[in-house]
């Protein structure tokens, strides 16, 4: 059994323009691996949209990635203000993104139900005022 490979950005919660830097370089690296298309095309969009939400409401992040025999295991966790409610949080459409950032073409809610809809596995952990932990599996 081949070891585990494990990739770790940060997430740059000040500048908007290197947002999703950190899934542009995991889907090259997925390529590099021979995955299939498919896995690597629902990783990166489960990526990108937690890697812009963690931009847009938490100030930045962590991102950890583990690929191994069975998936990839997606960790992003943020010292930001938490999901007050996860179910409202997971509608597609409701959103907290402020008016400058809807005017960006972000914002339109559809982050989470997206991170949910193209990975096997979605594990939200948020406390109120201390941060939130993602956590997604795309099995192989």
């Amino acid at each position: 059994m081949p070891e585990p490979l494990h990739f770790h950005y940060i997430v740059d919660g000040n500048d908007f323009t290197s947002a999703g830097q950190a899934s542009v370089d995991v889907k090259k690296n997925l390529r590099l691996l021979g995955l299939s298309p498919d896995i690597v095309r629902r990783v990166s969009i489960a990526m990108y949209e937690g890697e812009i939400n963690m931009v847009i409401h938490a100030g930045g992040g962590e991102a950890d990635i583990t690929v191994d025999e069975n998936g990839i295991t997606i960790i992003l966790a943020d010292h930001g203000p938490g999901i007050a409610d996860i179910s409202l949080a997971m509608q597609e459409g409701y959103s907290t993104a402020p008016d400058n950032i809807r005017s960006l073409g972000f914002g339109a809610g559809m982050g989470l139900p997206n991170m949910k809809r193209y990975t096997d596995d979605m594990q939200i952990d948020s406390t109120v005022g201390a941060g939130t932990t993602i956590t997604m599996k795309v099995n192989i």
